[in-house]
């Protein structure tokens, strides 16, 4: 069996790609090669270019996100069959999170300017490859909101102090009372 072919098969039994027909795992394939991160080890760094997404087999990963003066804020926590990685989609293609391995880590990685190549020629690909990662996307933005919201604070603990909402910041002065 060729490394592709061995690629294929995997990229065929992870559940991200089990719908994409055969033709375009194939092409997708000559994009992957097979990863594997140490405990500790940074699979990707914000602000990094974003080059390449994973599709995780076995091991935890967490996305992170740096506070200053605090500990970096885990905001999601991926495992086996699912996907790290989005921004290699949106321009001007740069990690939005850290991503660190929590234990081994084995993942399938594909080339995003090799697959946005890919799809830029193909527009079937790059149709289903924007229908699958949309909601990818959205999931995430939605742990980092969860998460803000569990930083600061809930509705109901304001309710609880006897507060009717929570502090906003002071109004600002109108521009006749600015000195």
């Amino acid at each position: 069996m060729s490394g592709i072919e061995g690629i294929e098969s995997l990229l065929k039994r992870h559940p991200f790609f089990q719908d994409f027909s055969d033709p375009a795992r194939e092409l997708i394939a000559g994009c992957t090669d097979n990863r594997v991160f140490h405990d500790g080890e940074y699979i990707q760094h914000e602000g990094e270019p974003a080059d390449q997404f994973y599709l995780l087999r076995h091991g935890t990963v967490a996305l992170e996100i740096n506070v200053p003066t605090r500990k970096p804020l885990v905001i999601e926590t991926l495992h086996d069959g699912e996907v790290l990685g989005w921004s290699w989609l949106v321009p001007p293609y740069r990690t939005r999170f850290d991503a660190r391995a929590v234990g081994l880590v084995r993942a399938l990685g594909i080339n995003g300017k090799c697959l946005r190549g890919k799809c830029e020629e193909d527009c079937q690909l790059g149709y289903e490859f924007y229908k699958h990662f949309l909601p990818l996307v959205v999931d995430r933005l939605t742990a980092a909101r969860l998460q803000m919201i569990d930083i600061y604070g809930h509705p109901a603990e304001y309710a609880d102090a006897g507060i009717d909402e929570r502090p906003s910041a002071p109004a600002k002065p109108a521009p006749d009372e600015q000195q």
